[in-house]
């Protein structure tokens, strides 16, 4: 299938709009109402087979030239290893009164970690999101520090760490191990800690 054939299905099935600001033409801006089906549609129709998300991007068009339309975006890039149309991209528009996108997580496990990281810079709640938590930014975080109007010199407070470990447990403990606490004598700060062998 080429590229054109894939556009023509995304516009009638979706209501896609090539983008004409891309050089390269294959970016498809679609409704968030869309998109899951879009990109499901994309992954599993056999003439084209997108096997892998290559990336999840936030963009804030706030500073951007004679931009009109929302002020945020998310675009995702997709890659083909099997079909000769190699590479698209779909973008989905995002107004500050609604910053809601559905997740793609349960399509390609790698959206999780992606989807995490747009939400923690930018502020976009992906709906449906399993664990939707900042990513690189600690949890007394306030802000967005990817969106252009944040105050690049702000100081952030620190108070508490981010813990992990039931998540750590929960995951264990999917796999099949046994969790096992350490004695009180050499626990510290009041935390539980995993013992040093892991039983199954």
């Amino acid at each position: 299938m080429t590229v054109e054939e894939i556009f023509a299905i995304l516009e009638e099935r979706y209501g896609a709009k090539r983008e004409a600001q891309d050089k390269w033409g294959v970016t498809a801006v679609i409704s968030a109402s869309y998109l899951h089906n879009a990109v499901q549609f994309l992954k599993e129709e056999s003439g084209i087979k997108f096997e892998m998300l290559v990336d999840i991007a936030g963009i804030d068009y706030l500073t951007y030239p004679n931009h009109e339309g929302p002020r945020f975006a998310v675009a995702y890039a997709f890659k083909s290893i099997s079909k000769p149309v190699s590479r698209i991209r779909l973008k989905v528009l995002v107004s500050e009164e609604d910053l809601k996108v559905p997740t793609i997580s349960d399509l390609y496990a790698n959206a999780n970690w992606y989807e995490r990281e747009v939400f923690d810079q930018f502020g976009i709640v992906f709906k449906g999101h399993p664990d939707l938590r900042r990513l690189l930014n600690h949890v007394e975080f306030v802000g967005h520090p990817l969106r252009k109007d944040y105050p690049a010199q702000k100081r952030q407070w620190l108070s508490t760490n981010d813990y992990l470990l039931p998540q750590l447990e929960q995951r264990l403990e999917e796999l099949g191990y046994k969790v096992v606490q350490r004695s009180k004598e050499v626990e510290t700060n009041d935390n539980e800690f995993l013992e040093g062998s892991i039983k199954e």
